[in-house]
């Protein structure tokens, strides 16, 4: 039995430490009132003081009977055109990857719903660690830039090696 509770504590510390390698956020969209047209959620005023980053995922909780999520271009988001939609979901619990950089646009497709503002702009944007380029004297810029990229690269891979090696244990 000692070997099968030292295994369990391996596999348990390598999920730990690829999980953080992989950190994300998971954010429930609306919070408490989830995805919804009724109780005033203002979804763009949700999203504004949030800092979405790829990896993030986005849950979307609904009744499914009465609401859907159509991911749309920027043109069907500004029209509430769901006739066209790049992906639907209608689990009403859905998880959704932010995967790309730049904006991802999300309604509900029932009639009006879009129009009564259940629609969302979510904007990806790089993950960043420490102060922007802007703030950093120019003559280290590219130099701190590099050393900053070689340190989160140096990390990730050690941390990588760490749960490799713990796999292969």
């Amino acid at each position: 039995m000692g070997s099968m509770k030292k295994t369990l504590a391996i596999s348990y510390l390598m999920m730990a430490l690829c999980g953080v390698s992989m950190a994300s956020t998971v954010y429930q969209v609306g919070d408490s009132a989830g995805w919804t047209s009724m109780g005033g959620v203002d979804y763009q005023d949700w999203a504004a003081d949030k800092n979405f980053h790829a990896g993030d995922a986005l849950v979307f909780s609904y009744n499914m009977q009465f609401h859907n999520v159509k991911q749309v271009t920027s043109q069907d988001f500004e029209a509430c055109n769901a006739t066209s939609p790049t992906a639907t979901y209608t689990s009403g619990s859905d998880a959704i990857n932010l995967e790309r950089l730049g904006h991802v646009y999300f309604i509900c497709g029932f009639p009006g719903h879009c129009q009564a503002g259940q629609k969302i702009d979510i904007s990806v944007s790089p993950i960043t660690s420490g102060p922007s380029p802007a703030h950093w004297p120019s003559s280290s810029r590219s130099g701190a830039s590099s050393d900053l990229n070689f340190n989160k690269l140096y990390w990730t891979l050690s941390v990588l090696a760490l749960c490799l090696s713990l796999l292969a244990y």
